[in-house]
């Protein structure tokens, strides 16, 4: 098998929505980050009662994978083939003798070896959350405008980032795990996995908290930065977290990783970019 890795990089998708415009969504819809359920409804807060007492502006990581497989490969099967009635014996093919049997569906058969060429190609996309490793449909965050982050450990983010908790070796390892299906075949001429697309992309977040004063209930509503969706029951982190972003541990897709990913000495690895940007860290290394 041979699996070819192409060059990765990284994403930052810019708010569309400014901190003032969900500052007052956040506003207008304050109300509803307590109203769930019916003793919530019963016991709906009057706006003047709840405060936000935390506002913060995050960018959240998540994976996309672009994939495309491909195999060749014989299969040898026996096809039945009916013969036209009780009287036949024989049947004789390409100078080869063959005696009809009995098939419960069919009735009298008879069984002609031969071989089936196959091919089977398949392509997709998948998703990934960087911080959980779920699968989601991050693809409409892909419609707005992208910038492409040339140096991300030193990069300068407008706001809290948070550091992706799976790292790349995790979701390619979870797309080679569904492609790489044993395949009914008697011989194989093609085996090969392409990961066109290994990208992380950071999409923008706004998180505030809300302080229902008389009841002394505390709250968080999130707001996505691009289409201004609110999702209540998040969180907030309220510090960066960025000595960990640097590329070659999140990219982590050196020889070693991939020995784990796709054990087994018949396995044939291409690295496009990640080797290029290994054998630069490692030059680095020993010239200082």
């Amino acid at each position: 098998m041979e699996i070819t890795i192409s060059e990765q990089k990284v994403f930052i998708i810019p708010e569309v929505i400014t901190p003032e415009q969900a500052r007052e969504k956040a506003w207008d819809k304050k109300s509803g980050v307590f109203s769930s359920g019916l003793s919530s409804i019963l016991s709906r807060p009057r706006g003047e009662d709840i405060k936000i007492t935390y506002s913060e502006k995050r960018y959240e990581p998540f994976w996309l994978l672009e994939f495309h497989s491909s195999y060749a490969y014989d299969r040898l099967h026996n096809f039945p083939v009916q013969v036209t009635g009780p009287e036949v014996q024989s049947v004789t093919i390409a100078n080869l003798n063959f005696t009809p049997c009995e098939d419960k569906k069919l009735g009298r058969i008879i069984l002609v070896p031969g071989t089936e060429q196959c091919k089977e190609e398949h392509h997709g996309v998948s998703y990934f959350d960087g911080i959980s490793g779920e699968k989601r449909d991050f693809s409409y965050a892909l419609r707005f405008r992208l910038e492409e982050i040339q140096d991300l450990e030193n990069y300068s983010f407008e706001g809290v980032v948070l550091p992706p908790e799976i790292k790349a070796s995790f979701v390619v390892r979870q797309v080679l795990q569904e492609l790489m299906k044993p395949l009914q075949a008697d011989r194989v001429y093609e085996e090969k996995i392409t990961l066109s697309k290994i990208e992380l992309y950071y999409r923008p977040v706004y998180a505030f908290e809300y302080h229902w004063i008389p009841r002394d209930r505390q709250g968080v509503a999130e707001f996505d930065g691009l289409t201004g969706e609110m999702r209540t029951g998040g969180r907030t982190f309220k510090q960066a977290v960025k000595a960990v972003l640097k590329k070659d541990l999140l990219f982590d897709l050196g020889a070693d990783a991939l020995g784990m990913i796709v054990p087994g000495g018949s396995i044939a690895v291409k690295l496009a970019k990640a080797a290029v940007d290994y054998s630069r860290s490692e030059k680095k290394k020993s010239s200082s």
